[in-house]
Order: structure tokens, then sequence, then C-alpha cells
């Protein structure tokens, strides 16, 4: 029935690994057409059909043009069988408009399904949204969708910043992680939820559970993931990906610091040793993303290390009732 919402030719499938390139397309337009340029690659695209969490046969949809193009793409993301998730809906801005609203549909369908099958009453599916993407927001508010906050999306470049980073501050050490040792990934990953427990939206995930997000990821660059120390005691964690290399930049996955140790300049410590490391690498730039809301205000910490907004984007939410059981 809700394929039928479709215009008539119209068609739904599950996606593939090979259905990457076509996917790529997609979202490339949809980016180009909200911001000028592309903000999405190859490797995003696999780290999203291999993430741990998604079922490719229930979590993600493809929609086709009656000549079989690929015109929209959806999926649902970053539950870890929590009571809130992601669902991103994205079509050709100039073929797949009519894909829109019945991918957002049955992208709800399925958090419904999600919702019953976690043991949880209802859900709460939030959606991002530049705010040139009026029409999605449109779609948005129409579906139940309500705003919530804002995230940005930041930059620095890097020219001028050499692969031997500035001292850190007396009595702070910042180090590559030991990515062999178990001991010391467990310790990475205590600072990490330690540190995120204290903000509203953080959703825990378990040590087992992170380190399958890890090794799901097409790749891991360890040698871009730090561990800071006070006095010889770890206390913070920065953690890098590969999503931007398409763009030459370095990214700033995650970065913690424990509740006691900030102010103490262990966040700048962490970042410049990450941007050093990146610049080694001839990038040119190095990026995150920061929730604009998070009452840490880490963006003060990245605006002092030289980094400015690239763009925001708009975050909605609705919450959707688990699903009945069929009673036939």
């Amino acid at each position: 029935m809700l394929g039928m919402q479709l215009p008539p030719g119209w068609s739904v499938r599950r996606p593939t690994l090979d259905d990457v390139p076509a996917i790529l397309a997609v979202v490339h337009a949809s980016d180009i057409a909200a911001l000028g340029r592309p903000d999405f690659s190859a490797e995003d695209v696999r780290e999203v059909l291999t993430a741990p969490d998604l079922d490719l046969a229930r979590d993600t949809w493809l929609a086709l043009d009656p000549a079989g193009e690929v015109r929209g793409w959806s999926y649902l993301e970053d539950s870890n069988r929590g009571p809130r998730e992601t669902v991103e809906v994205y079509v050709h801005p100039e073929h797949g408009l009519p894909a829109q609203v019945p991918l957002l549909t049955m992208q709800l369908a399925r958090s419904a399904e999600r919702a019953a099958e976690f043991g949880l009453a209802e859900l709460t599916v939030r959606a991002l949204a530049l705010p040139t993407e009026e029409r999605w927001i449109g779609v948005l508010r129409d579906a139940g969708f309500e705003f919530v906050k804002r995230y940005a999306r930041m930059r620095r470049p890097l020219a001028g910043v050499t692969a031997e980073p500035p001292p850190p501050p007396p009595g702070v050490l910042v180090r590559p992680v030991r990515p062999t040792d178990d001991a010391e990934l467990r310790t990475f990953h205590r600072i990490l939820d330690a540190a995120f427990r204290d903000t509203p939206d953080y959703q825990p995930a378990s040590y087992e559970q992170w380190r399958a997000q890890v090794a799901a990821l097409p790749s891991v660059a360890w040698d871009e993931w730090f561990v800071a120390e006070v006095d010889g005691e770890p206390v913070g964690i920065l953690q890098s990906a590969d999503q931007t290399l398409d763009q030459n930049e370095g990214w700033v996955k995650q970065l913690a610091v424990l509740r006691a140790y900030r102010r103490r300049g262990v966040g700048a410590a962490l970042l410049a040793r990450a941007f050093a490391c990146y610049a080694g690498k001839g990038r040119e730039y190095a990026g995150l993303g920061v929730d604009l809301a998070n009452p840490v205000e880490p963006v003060r910490l990245y605006r002092s290390v030289g980094m400015t907004p690239l763009y925001e984007a708009v975050v909605f939410e609705r919450t959707v009732r688990a699903a009945v059981p069929d009673a036939g």
C-alpha cells in the first residue's frame, strides 16, 4: 500500500553495495542543490549500508523512476536499539521529488516496527534539513515533525599548520591510541561514554556495540586517534574518521574530556595534535560537526582553535508509536 503512493511506473526496492555509485549520484545532486557542493562520499554510503545497526532487508529503501533509475534513497540510523533514531531521505532535486513523501512514510512505518521489536512503547524519530531545503522542511512539518535545535558543520584550513604540534599544557600528554590493546580501547570507550553522559541527547552504546561499529567502518586510520593524559591518567580522547577524505579533510568524529579535567587545555591539545597529524598527511582542512544546543558548549572550544561554521543544519523530531502486531 505504501508503494502505491508513488506515481505510476515508479517502484521501490532494497539497496545493495552494488548500488553505491547510483546512490552517491542522488546524494551529490541533493547536496549541490542545498549546499552548492557535494558533502558525501562513496565511503559514507558504504558505511551506512554496512553499519551493524542497519538491516539492508528492512531499514533502507531505493526509489526508482519508470526507467529504472535510482532517484531516491532512505534509511534509519543510530538507534543502538534505544529510544531515538534518525531518518534520512535523499531524492534527486529534479527527478526524485515524487519519491520524497513515500520514502519518509515507509521509514516511519519501519520505525514503528522497530519500536515494537525493541520492546518500546514509542520511538523518537529525528530528521535533519538544511535551511535552504524548504520543501523538505515542509514535508517534515506535514508529517508531524517539529523543530528541536541546530547543528553546525565546522572547518578550519590547515595552511601554516606543521606536522609537529605545539607543546600541550604542563602535565598534559597527548599520544596515539594503542589499537591492539583491548584494555586501552576499553579505557578509550569509558572516557567517551562518561564524557557524553552529561549531554541530553546522548544514547549510550556498550563497549561491544562500539567495537562493532568501529569494525564495520570501511577504513580506520588508528594513527589519527589520540588519548590525552594528565599526570599519567587518561582523561580525554579524540577519534578521527575517514569520511571526508574526498574533500582532503581530516575529520574529528568524537572529542571527549572527562568533566573534572575540562577548561584545562586538554581538548585544545587533542585538537592541536589531530590538526598536526592531518597536516602531516597533506590535508587541507580539519572538520567536525557540533550540536549547538550542547550545554557543555564545545563550539566555544572549536572557535578558539580557529574553526568556523561552514553551514548549519536544523533538526526536527516526532514520536512514533510502536506498531501493533497483526492479530491475523
